[in-house]
């Protein structure tokens, strides 16, 4: 039996199904991810189309924030006292340009950049973010700005562009009240946490910092919006596409209560003084003017003004920067008698009551001192006469309390809610509040309320408190709130009309109103003689109190000046109070000059100016003033049937009287 050889394929059948099995797995694979990469290929160009040309778009157009216009500011008969003017600016787009200094280089070489907008440059790179824009120039005239963008194509990094800027067509009228805006400090920045919004990053933008420019910031800011342009690869502008746009929404108008024509002549006639002048509606509380004067010019602030401008505005005496409308406050002198007469009525005083002037009133071992010699006085004519006196007397009789708690409900001592910020309460003193505020000598000791009594010692005010009390007088006793918002946008603010009565007698004010009227229209009275309160307008007159309140002590060797001469600092401050028409009151006036002497003589001819724009501004008082004349005799004419007499041609002319001889008429 013959062996023959056995071949064997175990080897090289599981090599073999070793390859099948690998083709296959691969081939799974391949297919797999061929399906993958169809799935999202047609994923791309078929479901995520939209997104992905919105995305190559944005690598060819960019969208640069346009900041909104600011709201405007009108009175009330709608002037614009704050608006927006066009302004040319130079931005440099920090994320385009490599070298920063090579382009202000060739910025500077068209048009004038100083060492010191260098250094401001360079501290506002530091602060910006690199993605923010960083204005290079602002404020540029048309051949400024046409001399950059005819270069525009040499600059790259560099836009040229049209703003807005805050614009305020009353310089130093306003300023007080509206504020003014200015740029986006780091402060600013920090206060609105780690996100904050582009729009204040902008080099455009300006943010409020006083007044209601500061108050109503966020209502006039409006919504930003972007303007849509075609950019190369290196971020140049090549290509505007206005369709594109996306419009910004201005900010919101307010509306004030303030009377642009009453304010500006308030101004006129503070002239040089350094005071303020609050007037009020009696009727509904709006404020038609606050003037503080010496004012500064807001329109510096937009651009910014420089250090040591700034400190001169701070170190001068008369305090430019200063709102002595609502923050000044200052002893009311003999303005704040009307509270002390109410207070005594109230409380059962007797107005017929007399005391006797002689200059001076004593009491222990401490004298008190009157302008002048009085005579035998009762309420009334101490009130006309300023008899300091007499009020020495009634304060004592009826105490502080009693005072402050009458003067508290005319609204001394009270801050109100007018939308600005900065008022001060002042103090309207009693037993309570020394102990709570004068710890070193908590007890009220009799010798306190003598100066009490004529508006001195603790007491201080401001004017807008002083008006608000003249006008809670003049309409009877109502409570009237000031408001000087009257609209914001669409909504309308409400009227201070809405408040309830004072409680004080109807009577009581009907004597102190006929007081004050003498002060101003009968002999005696301490703003008649002069004439400075005399309106001139027919049977439309003015009622008021006159106040001089001491700053300086006036004894011997303390250089206090009684009255408006010698050193500024050392006078007293000159007050008045008043109302008109005085038989029907519309409009109340307070009016405060810093040092300026006797309230009659140096403040009551301002608050007459004041008062008449108000007056002849107001068509139902003009109609008052405006009565017809009556129409002289007319020669009667001849009968139709009458022959009429001859005249002679050669008349003989009368004798003339001789100069100095005295004839009637």
């Amino acid at each position: 039996m013959s062996h023959e050889p056995h071949i064997y394929f175990d080897e090289v059948n599981e090599r073999q199904g070793m390859f099948h099995r690998r083709t296959v797995l691969l081939g799974g694979f391949a297919g797999l991810g061929l399906a993958a990469l169809g799935f999202r290929l047609s994923q791309l160009q078929l479901v995520e189309t939209g997104r992905y040309q919105t995305l190559s778009k944005s690598n060819q157009f960019n969208f640069r924030l346009v900041p909104p216009p600011r709201g405007r500011i009108l009175d009330r008969e709608g002037v614009e006292i704050a608006s927006n003017r066009p302004e040319f600016r130079i931005l440099l787009q920090r994320d385009v340009v490599e070298d920063v200094d090579a382009a202000i280089d060739n910025v500077a070489a068209l048009i004038p950049i100083s060492d010191a907008k260098r250094r401001q440059i360079t501290r506002d790179i530091a602060q910006t973010p690199r993605s923010s824009p960083v204005a290079i120039a602002t404020d540029l005239t048309w051949d400024e700005f046409s001399r950059i963008n005819v270069r525009m194509p040499e600059l790259p990094g560099i836009t040229a562009e049209m703003g807005e800027a805050r614009f305020y067509p009353f310089p130093g009228a306003f300023s007080h009240v509206i504020g003014y805006v200015s740029r986006v400090s780091a402060k600013d920045i920090e206060a609105t946490g780690e996100d904050p919004p582009p729009l204040l990053l902008h080099p455009g933008f300006r943010i409020g910092k006083q007044g209601v420019e500061k108050s109503l910031d966020l209502q006039l800011r409006g919504k930003p919006g972007g303007h849509k342009v075609e950019v190369d690869s290196v971020g140049r502008v090549i290509r505007e596409d206005p369709a594109g746009d996306i419009q910004a929404t201005p900010g919101d108008t307010i509306k004030l209560t303030l009377d642009a024509d009453i304010q500006n002549r308030a101004m006129d006639v503070m002239g040089m003084e350094s005071g303020a002048a609050v007037m009020i509606d009696c009727r509904n509380g709006d404020i038609l003017c606050l003037a503080s004067n010496p004012s500064f010019d807001a329109n510096a602030f937009v651009k910014g003004v420089p250090g040591d401008v700034y400190a001169d505005m701070v170190k001068y005496e008369r305090k430019p920067l200063f709102n002595k409308a609502l923050t000044a406050n200052y002893a009311p002198g003999s303005t704040y008698k009307t509270m002390v007469t109410l207070a005594a009525l109230e409380h059962g005083y007797d107005p017929k009551t007399v005391h006797v002037c002689n200059r001076s009133w004593s009491m222990g071992n401490h004298t008190w001192h009157c302008d002048q010699v009085h005579g035998a006085c009762d309420m009334r004519s101490a009130i006309k006469k300023s008899c300091d006196v007499y009020f020495f007397a009634t304060a004592m009789a009826i105490g502080p309390d009693r005072i402050a708690e009458v003067a508290r409900r005319f609204g001394l001592g009270e801050t109100f809610d007018i939308g600005i910020p900065g008022q001060k309460p002042g103090i309207v003193p009693d037993t309570e509040w020394k102990r709570t505020h004068v710890p070193h000598d908590p007890k009220w000791h009799p010798g306190d309320t003598p100066s009490i009594g004529i508006g001195q010692g603790f007491v201080s005010v401001n004017a807008l408190q002083l008006a608000t009390m003249c006008a809670r007088i003049a309409n009877g006793g109502t409570a009237l709130q000031p408001r000087l918002i009257h609209s914001v946008g669409d909504e309308v603010r409400p009227s201070g009309a809405d408040a309830p009565r004072l409680g004080i007698s109807p009577e009581h004010i009907d004597f102190l109103r006929s007081a004050m009227n003498g002060v101003v229209n009968e002999p005696g009275g301490t703003a008649f003689g002069s004439g400075a309160c005399k309106l001139d307008l027919g049977p439309v007159v003015m009622a008021g109190k006159s106040g001089t309140a001491q700053a300086h002590t006036y004894a011997v060797g303390s250089h206090g000046i009684h009255g408006s001469h010698g050193q500024w600092v050392q006078r007293d401050h000159a007050w008045f109070i008043a109302y008109a028409p005085s038989d029907a009151p519309r409009y109340a006036v307070a009016v405060l000059v810093e040092h300026g002497g006797f309230g009659a003589e140096t403040s009551a001819p301002k608050a007459r100016e004041i008062m008449k724009i108000a007056l002849l501004k107001d068509p139902e008082v003009r109609a008052r003033i405006e009565q017809p004349l009556d129409r002289p005799p007319q020669p009667q004419q001849p009968a139709a049937n009458q022959i009429a007499p001859e005249v002679d041609p050669n008349p003989v002319p009368s004798p003339t009287p001789d100069a100095n001889v005295e004839t009637t008429t």
